[in-house]
C-alpha cells in the first residue's frame, strides 16, 4: 500500500485542485479542524484566495461509552444534540447538561488558545469549506457540520484529502457536498495514506493562523 501524500501540506495542495472551481468566490471561507486539519486548510485557503479560520468542536460522548456521540458543542457557543441517541438510550437531560458543561469548558480553553481575541466570523450567506486531514468514521466532521448548520451558511462543503467511503455517505447527509482526493477501501486509517503524519503542535497551528491573520494571533499558549 503506497502513501498518497508526502505530508499534510501536500494533501492540502492536492485537495485544493479538487476545489478549484470555488477560487475567488465571494463570501468563501475555509475552516480547519485542529490540529492537523488546520495545516491542510491553510493550503486550501491559499490556493482559493479565501480567508482561513479555525473551527473547534467537542463531541458529547455518552458516559461510559464516550466513543458514541450524543451531540457536540462547537465554536460560537453552538450545542447540537442527537435526539435519536438520547431517546434510544434514555439519557436524562441532566446528564447531557453535565457532559456539555465539561466539554464547553474545554472548548472555551482551546478557543482562547487558537482564536484569542479574534471574533468568530459571520458565516451567514457564506460558502463554508470545512477541512480535516482525513476522515475515518466521520464522527468529528459530522458534529462540526451539524454545528455549522446553525450559522445558516449559503453552502457547506466537507473536505479532506482522504475519506473512507462509509464516512463519505454519512457526511453527504449533512453537507451540501463532500470533496476528497481519494476514498480508498479498505481504509486502514488516515495516517496510513501519509508518508509523514507527525502530530501537529499548537505552535504550528498558531503560526499558520498568525500568517493568515497578521497581527491578530500571538504564538503562545497550549491546548492538549
Amino acid at each position: 500500500m503506497a502513501a498518497l501524500f508526502s505530508d499534510r501540506r501536500d494533501g492540502g495542495r492536492q485537495l485544493a485542485t479538487r476545489l478549484s472551481h470555488l477560487a475567488r468566490r465571494p463570501h468563501l471561507i475555509v475552516l480547519g479542524l485542529p490540529r492537523g486539519g488546520v495545516v491542510v486548510a491553510a493550503e486550501v485557503a491559499h490556493a482559493l484566495g479565501a480567508p482561513l479560520e479555525v473551527f473547534v468542536v467537542r463531541k458529547l460522548g455518552v458516559p461510559g461509552h464516550e466513543e458514541l456521540a450524543m451531540g457536540a458543542v462547537a465554536s460560537g457557543g453552538v450545542r447540537v444534540i442527537n435526539p435519536e441517541t438520547v431517546a434510544a438510550l434514555g439519557i436524562p437531560r441532566s446528564m447531557v447538561d453535565e457532559v456539555a458543561v465539561a466539554e464547553q469548558a474545554e472548548l472555551a480553553r482551546r478557543e482562547r488558545v487558537y482564536r484569542q481575541d479574534r471574533p468568530f466570523p459571520d458565516l451567514r450567506e457564506a460558502t463554508v469549506v470545512l477541512v480535516d486531514d482525513g476522515v475515518a468514521t466521520g464522527s468529528t466532521m459530522r458534529a462540526a457540520l451539524q454545528a455549522l448548520r446553525e450559522y445558516r451558511p449559503a453552502g457547506l462543503i466537507a473536505a479532506a484529502p482522504v475519506m473512507s467511503l462509509s464516512a463519505w455517505g454519512v457526511l453527504l447527509r449533512i453537507a451540501d457536498a463532500c470533496v476528497a482526493v481519494a476514498t480508498p477501501e479498505p481504509f486502514h486509517g488516515v495516517g496510513a495514506w501519509y508518508e509523514d503524519f507527525a502530530q501537529t503542535t499548537d505552535a504550528e497551528v498558531l503560526a499558520i493562523l498568525e500568517q493568515a491573520n497578521p497581527g491578530k494571533v500571538t504564538a503562545s499558549g497550549s491546548a492538549s
